[in-house]
């Protein structure tokens, strides 16, 4: 879709995120929290990206993953923005920024690895 497309499609918040590489501000997302079981889809279009299966608690403000959803869900991106390197996590879908991910941080998980992402990069759609 076309800039404007996307800007008519997202509000200001989920585009300055999603479409921008933004992030919201820590412990404030929709699903920072939540136990809630089902599968967390892209906000802009809808790509199932994560399973509920694999969130963890991890303190840090932002809704954690030790793994994406199998196959290519995700696409990871060097990121050298703000004076580090870090891998940016996007969907493979429509491109749009979800979070970042890290390696090797020690959390008791299958991958020690830690996806980071945005609550408005994410729409929970609960299991029945």
């Amino acid at each position: 879709m076309s800039d404007d497309q996307w800007r008519s499609q997202l509000t200001p918040e989920e585009y300055h995120v999603l479409r921008m590489a933004g992030t919201e501000r820590p412990f404030t997302g929709e699903y920072t929290d939540t136990s809630t079981r089902g599968t967390y889809s892209c906000r802009a279009c809808g790509a199932d990206l994560f399973s509920s299966e694999t969130k963890f608690e991890s303190h840090c403000g932002w809704p954690s993953f030790w793994s994406p959803l199998a196959g290519e869900s995700v696409v990871e991106l060097e990121d050298r923005s703000m004076g580090m390197r870090r891998v940016e996590v996007r969907c493979a879908n429509c491109g749009s920024h979800l979070g970042h991910v890290f390696d090797g941080e020690g959390y008791a998980t299958p991958t020690d690895q830690r996806y980071c992402i945005n609550s408005i990069s994410i729409t929970l759609a609960p299991a029945e």
